[in-house]
């Protein structure tokens, strides 16, 4: 018997008039071609929804059936059935009580991990974190309460950090500050359950550089794209030249900020950036005296100065 159909490019077309569109009988389940009549596929399964939704509908009650989307980090997969509301007589006994009441028991651990992951999410939506990040918070989340390794720590101190090392892994650090400020825990505690997950799951994280947050500073600065490229030029120089070996990296791209501002047009104070860059005035201080000495050697060739070198605030 021959074929009525073949499926060309993943797609089934009838095999007399492969460019005629398909007729989708959802009563029968089958595939029928407009132009002949003939019966393409048998026994099509209808991926639409199972209910029909009316907008003047307001009892507020969620006709879904398939209950919540499976969470492959829980246990079970959180899957659950729901009993609706009683509305016959039958539904109530004697006492006007309801027969049948839900009675889903959450264990502890999935309790612990709905928790943790609603305070990553939560977390990441104040400082506009992407779901990849998230995801990878919750897979290092899922890791250590699995093992076990941190005994003792408070669960919001755990999430926290996990989002620390998620944003350092996808290549988008956040100074431990940031984290700190939409976290309830303070730094210190964030610090140490980062090195005893890095410890615990045994892995590691890229060295912070200065170019991981110059471009962040600087577009919360308002600074041009001119700037923000002399900038992260003097960090690098300073760093090949090893002028600010020991300072921090975020630290040093303050004060390169600092230093690429005040030649240009577009000059920004140490609070001002301090106040970005979550660093103190005397720190920014600091670093720019190490790096103001070699400032002839560290900017770009090709800079255009509004301020001489001659003329930057000398500390």
């Amino acid at each position: 018997m021959a074929s009525t159909s073949r499926i060309e490019a993943n797609k089934v077309v009838c095999y007399a008039h492969p460019d005629a569109p398909l007729i989708e009988d959802y009563r029968a389940g089958d595939m029928i071609c407009s132009e002949c009549g003939l019966v393409v596929g048998d026994r099509v399964i209808d991926v639409g929804s199972e209910w029909r939704t009316f907008s003047n509908e307001k009892s507020g009650v969620d006709p879904s059936r398939v209950g919540g989307p499976e969470n492959p980090l829980l246990s079970g997969g959180d899957l659950s059935t729901i009993i609706g509301p009683g509305r016959g007589d039958a539904s109530f006994d004697s006492f006007g009580v309801s027969k049948y009441q839900n009675r889903r028991n959450i264990s502890s651990t999935d309790r612990a991990l709905i928790n943790a992951f609603r305070e990553i999410n939560t977390m990441a939506d104040r400082i506009n974190l992407p779901k990849t990040i998230v995801d990878r918070a919750n897979n290092l989340f899922k890791q250590v309460h699995d093992g076990k390794n941190l005994k003792g720590r408070a669960n919001d101190a755990i999430a926290s950090a996990c989002l620390y090392i998620a944003c350092r892994q996808e290549g988008v650090p956040r100074t431990f500050k940031e984290i700190c400020a939409v976290s309830k825990i303070s730094k210190k505690e964030i610090g140490r359950c980062f090195k005893l997950i890095l410890k615990a799951l045994e892995t590691s994280v890229d060295l912070i550089t200065t170019a991981d947050f110059m471009s962040r500073f600087c577009s919360n600065l308002g600074l041009p794209n001119s700037v923000q490229r002399a900038a992260t030029h003097i960090a690098r120089k300073a760093g090949e030249l090893d002028i600010v070996s020991g300072r921090s990296p975020i630290s040093v791209a303050a004060a390169a900020i600092y230093m690429a501002s005040q030649a240009s047009a577009d000059k920004r104070s140490q609070k001002e950036i301090g106040d970005i860059a979550g660093v103190a005035d005397v720190t920014i201080r600091q670093s720019y005296k190490l790096m103001y000495p070699f400032a002839a050697k560290l900017f770009p060739e090709d800079f255009n100065f509004a301020t001489p070198i001659e003329f930057l605030p000398q500390m």
